[in-house]
Parts: C-alpha cells; structure tokens; sequence
C-alpha cells in the first residue's frame, strides 16, 4: 500500500510518501525531480495512517528544531544501483560536515571525473534531509546542485552548523 502525506516545514510543505513500512520519499513540494503522477499536493487535513509517515514527520520536526542529527525512520530507496551506491554514501556524511562531489566519487572508488554522474545521483535522491544530500557541495565550496533549491540547501547547512555556515558567510 502506498500512502502520500504533506505536512509543513520551515522551508515549505514536504511530501512523505511510503510503502507498507517504510518511508520512499521525502520531497519539498515543487522542487526539481517531484515525483510524477502525485496529485496537486496540499497540506494534508488528517494525521498519516502509515506509522512510518508519522515517525519520518516527528524525526523531521526535531531535526528542524535542532533535536536531532540522525534518523531512525526505515527506507526503501528505488533507483539504479549506481545511484544507490551513492545515497548509501550520503548517509556516511556526518551531521555538521560536508563533503565535496569529488569527496564522493573518490570514496566510490571512482576516478575525479566522476563527478558529474555523482552530482546526478546526488540530485536524484528520493528522501531529502534523511538522505542528506544537501551536506554535498562544489569542489571550491559553492553551494550547488540541491533539487530543493540552493536557499534551503543553505539554510539546512546553517541549521546543522557545519563547514557550509562559513562558506555560507561569503554568499
């Protein structure tokens, strides 16, 4: 059963969306890559049936309320293996730290010009913050690349205090 849920946020409504047990995707409404075939999403009137939409949606709320560096909530990522291989990776990120696409593809075992097959993979990632994509910046420490946009990416590297708050200082 698949269920799709939008709750609010301080940087716009996010999409929850799971099947039976776990969490699929996690998408700020209107960002670059919103899943096909959802509905005009809106604010959701009635709590989640699926427990693990009501779990994502209080890990969520205490992440943006500075109570919580990682998530618990069960996922099942699509995608190719390819790109798997990468969110697995996004997930070794530490909270507060940030990793360059370059970071990434060595880590990989790929060679530097990997990069661009890597930023795209990044890009695609279907559970945003829990997948923390947006902890991925430009090799000379831009802020690029995020499908939710390049204002959220830097209000969630604000948020956890990382590298990207002295980088963010230059913008």
């Amino acid at each position: 059963m698949i269920e799709c849920h939008v709750g609010p946020s301080p940087l716009g409504h996010i999409l929850y969306r799971a099947e039976n047990d776990a969490l699929t995707g996690l998408f700020f409404v209107g960002q670059k890559h919103f899943p096909a075939g959802v509905p005009e999403p809106a604010l959701s009137e009635t709590a989640p049936a699926s427990r693990v939409i009501a779990v994502a949606r209080e890990q969520i709320g205490e992440y943006f309320a500075g109570a919580r560096r990682e998530f618990s909530v069960a996922l099942r990522l699509g995608g190719t293996d390819f790109q798997r291989r990468v969110w697995d990776l996004l997930r070794e990120i530490p909270f507060g730290d940030a990793w360059t696409y370059g970071d990434l593809a060595r880590r990989l075992g790929l060679p530097p010009g990997a990069s661009r097959a890597v930023g795209g993979a990044n890009g695609r990632n279907p559970v945003a913050i829990i997948v923390p994509c947006h902890r991925v910046i430009g090799g000379d420490g831009e802020l690029t690349g995020y499908a939710g946009g390049v204002e959220r990416k830097r209000h969630l590297l604000t948020l956890e205090g990382g590298p990207g708050r002295e980088q963010l200082a230059l913008f």
